[in-house]
């Protein structure tokens, strides 16, 4: 499946790069005067688009972006979803968890109550299925 596209790759990349070389106007000029360029433009280009001509004074370097609707990375896993931003089903159980935990009802982790070893036992598991379940959302977010 692969092969047949490698091997057209690999025989239209020797064309498509003269054909680059010899469209440039300026690059036979430059390469006589022996002078480097005075300007080199880095191109972003997304699917579709050409690269555009280089002149005699400048050279331009064109890059594909791959993603072009990605978040970029320091915009991307902010934490935690604040309360306010939850939905009111996550507000009422939080609110719930508290007024267990107040009232000293069991598996509240409290000192006070009927129930408060069997809590903190599991509280502590669920902090650290909590905890597991970060590191695997953070690995799955590295591309």
């Amino acid at each position: 499946m692969l092969r047949p596209l490698l091997v057209a790759a690999l025989i239209g990349l020797p064309a498509a790069l003269s054909a680059q070389i010899a469209g440039s106007p300026g690059s036979a000029e430059q390469a006589q005067s022996g002078q480097p360029p005075q300007r080199v433009r880095s191109v972003t280009l997304t699917r579709g688009e050409k690269c555009p001509q280089s002149s005699s004074t400048e050279i331009v370097v064109c890059s594909t972006l791959d993603q072009p609707y990605r978040i970029p990375k320091q915009f991307r896993d902010s934490g935690p979803i604040p309360a306010q931003n939850q939905s009111w089903v996550n507000r009422t159980q939080t609110m719930d968890q508290v007024g267990r935990v107040a009232g000293g009802l069991p598996d509240t982790c409290s000192p006070v109550g009927t129930g408060g070893q069997s809590g903190c036992a599991l509280a502590a598991n669920r902090q650290w299925a909590a905890e597991e379940r970060a590191k695997r959302d953070a690995a799955a977010q590295v591309p």
